[in-house]
Formats: structure tokens, sequence, C-alpha cells
């Protein structure tokens, strides 16, 4: 059965393979372009975008999210109970205490970031707060301690930047592709081939973004509720936030597959949906996450 660290070392390894593969791919493709239109200023580029913003990912992304969420600090003074609930099952995990953010909005949700445990940051939502009793919160900050515990967040988050410099990058080449030319005298099928992949690529790497994030969910729905022994908890919480009708005003799909459950919903309330739904969903089905913890107990 899984364990609070089970998967923290597997979680390291794959966030290296993920920086060492984006490196390889952003160098292979900058690499095609250059030699296809005799222009290596091109390489030069593509290798300045891959270093820079593995970098970049590696020591500010976090910042970035918090401000994108509209995130700020909770001091103790602000809410002891709630800094209590957080050192209460740090302590269970072994964990160092997070920083704790408060997301002004009344949509119940939450979400970690940070590159490591020691400068990990848990951000809940004021909804969530007001909301949930204090089994359910147990349950959601046992989640997101959860993912800090397995290094999720770091992972997580050099996905979420890493995909977009591919986006980024993919536009700069197709530019330089379709203004600029090429070399006549090169195999017209490799530029058509150079141009599907510029083209698919960005969509292989939401895809890939997508199936990460639904699987850390169910990893850390599993380890929240062994944390808390009391799976319902969780299961209640997860039920509430995902009737609750208000959607997060400052989220965006960019940073979705971060929260505990997905915060982008229309007017209604409905998650919304694409023709593409089940590839493209950032997190699994509600109604499948609650059903695993209920058959824990």
């Amino acid at each position: 059965m899984a364990t609070l660290y089970t998967h923290a070392s597997s979680n390291t390894r794959k966030s290296y393979l993920l920086i060492s593969l984006f490196f390889v791919f952003i160098i292979a493709i900058g690499f095609a372009v250059s030699w296809y239109m005799n222009d290596s200023s091109i390489l030069i580029i593509a290798v300045l975008i891959s270093v820079l913003a593995s970098f970049f990912s590696y020591y500010n992304s976090h910042k970035i999210l918090l401000n994108m969420a509209k995130a700020r600090e909770l001091k103790f003074e602000d809410n002891k109970e709630i800094y209590r609930l957080v050192e209460n099952l740090c302590i269970t995990a072994g964990l160092p205490l997070p920083k704790i953010y408060i997301i002004d909005d009344p949509a119940p949700n939450a979400f970690t970031t940070g590159r490591n445990k020691e400068k990990a940051v848990i951000a809940l939502s004021a909804g969530l707060i007001q909301k949930l009793d204090k089994s359910e919160l147990e349950g959601v900050i046992a989640h997101e301690l959860s993912h800090i515990g397995n290094r999720d967040m770091l992972f997580a988050t050099l996905v979420t930047v890493l995909v977009g410099s591919v986006v980024i990058l993919a536009d700069m080449l197709r530019y330089s592709l379709f203004f600029k030319g090429g070399d006549s005298k090169k195999n017209p099928i490799f530029l058509v081939i150079l141009i599907a992949v510029i083209i698919i690529a960005p969509i292989f790497a939401y895809m890939i973004k997508f199936a990460i994030s639904r699987k850390r969910e169910f990893l850390a729905d599993a380890d929240g509720a062994l944390l808390t022994r009391y799976p319902e908890g969780l299961a209640n919480a997860l039920e509430k936030i995902s009737a609750d009708e208000n959607s997060l005003k400052h989220a965006n799909s960019a940073m979705a597959h971060l929260f505990i459950a997905s915060p982008l919903k229309d007017k209604k309330g409905k998650k919304r949906k694409s023709l593409f739904k089940k590839a493209f969903m950032t997190h699994p089905p509600i109604e499948e996450r609650i059903a695993k913890l209920r058959s824990m107990q």
C-alpha cells in the first residue's frame, strides 16, 4: 500500500528526466530548423530558451503562481486554528511547516507549490476555510501535504513552465519557417515533417501535463487519507468543492492542474468541457476519486 514517501524518490528522478528530455527536445527542433534555414542563430535561441526556462522555473515559478492566484501570506495571529491544523498534520507526516497562504475567494479550493519541502507553500481559499468542517479541512490539507511529501509540487510546477516554453518556442519556429523561408534545395518532405512536429508538439506537451496531473491526484488522495486515517473527511470535502457553484476568479488553465479540484467552471458551476475532454482533463473525475476514498474504509 502507498505511504507518504513511496513516490518521492521516483518523482525526483522523473523531475530530472523531464528537464533532460526538455533540453534534448528543444535543442533537436532548434537544430533541425537552423539546419534547414542555414541560420545557426535559431539553435542558439533554442538552447537559451531551454536553459533559462529550466532555471527560472526551478527558482521562481512558485512566486509567479502565488501572484497569479492573488494569494497573500497568512500569519499565525490571523488564524491560529488553521495554523495548528497544518502544524499537527505536518508533525504526523514528518514534514516541516510550510508557509500558509490565503486566496481571498469564496470558491473552495487549495493548491501546493514550491521547489522542495523546505520551501513549500500551501494555499487555501477563504471559501474552503468557511465552508468545510474540521475533518474535511484536515482531509484537504493532508492531500496537499502528501503532494509535498511526494515532491509532486516541483514536478507539477516544472511541467507547467516547460510546457509553456514549448508553446512559445513552437510559435517562434513556425514564424521563422513561414515568414523567413528555408533552403529550397533541401528535401521538402523534411520541411513537412518539421512543420508537423512543431504544430503537434504543444498538443502532446499539454496532454502529458494533464495525464501526469491526474495520476498524482489519485496518489495524493490515498496518501492524504492514510495520513488522517479518515478517508471520509477528504471524500466529503471533494463533494462540497465539486458541488460549489463559485469559480476561482484568478484561476486559469495554466495552473488549474495544481489545485485539489479543477477551479475552472462555467456560469452554472459546471466544469468546462472540450472535444478532447478526457485527454485534457486536469483532474480525475470527482466521482472516481470519492469512490476510491470510500473503498479504503
